[in-house]
């Protein structure tokens, strides 16, 4: 009976001990189980951080290619204008030898007006005692076109007059050559009468 008892106490330590054994292993599962949901979270999240990490790579990628294509395009565009930027500055210093020049030619430009202007002044001094001239030339010419008039209307009675007096002076000759042609025939004619009664 003892024995049976010692046995039936064994027994309900072995079960206390068992039941204590489930107890802590229901707790370890339990605790192994909120683990594993705990893992199952951890896992979705670290595969939507891996698929959003590849999304942002992709896009990474992406904008260092573009950043790439860009930096090249920069460079180009660099040397570009470096190349444009030398241009620029050739033509500024052809530019500024240019100015140098225009404002050598302004100075002497504007001597040359200077002079140009005292020369106006002058000329306006002697325009000024030209047109007085004129004026006096004016004058005179008005007198002496007046003396021509006149010079001219005793010209013309004069021409009328020799024309007048060649008429004369022709008639007259045409008459002193009849004259004399007739004198020459009455001469003629003398002689001859002459000589015939001579020869008598």
């Amino acid at each position: 009976m003892n024995a049976l008892n010692r046995r039936v106490q064994g027994l309900e330590e072995d079960l206390e001990k068992t039941e204590e054994k489930l107890v802590a292993a229901s707790a370890k599962l339990d605790k192994a189980g909120t683990a594993a949901d705990d893992s199952e979270r951890a896992k979705k999240v670290f595969q939507n951080k891996s698929e959003d990490d590849e999304k942002r790579i992709i896009s990474l990628e992406k904008e260092l290619k573009e950043a790439r294509d860009k930096a090249e395009a920069a460079d180009t565009s660099y040397d570009e204008v470096n190349k444009k930027l030398a241009t620029c500055e050739s033509e500024l210093e052809k530019a500024e030898e240019r100015a140098d020049v225009g404002e050598t030619k302004i100075t002497e430009l504007e001597e040359e007006l200077r002079v140009v202007a005292n020369n106006l002044k002058s000329l306006e001094v002697a325009e000024e005692k030209a047109n007085q001239r004129e004026k006096t030339y004016k004058e005179q010419i008005k007198t002496l076109t007046a003396k021509l008039k006149q010079a001219d209307a005793r010209a013309e009675f004069a021409e009328k007059s020799v024309q007048k007096l060649q008429k004369e002076v022709d008639r007259l000759e045409d008459e002193l050559v009849a004259e004399q042609e007739k004198f020459k025939a009455v001469t003629e004619e003398l002689e001859q009468t002459f000589a015939e009664m001579s020869g008598y």
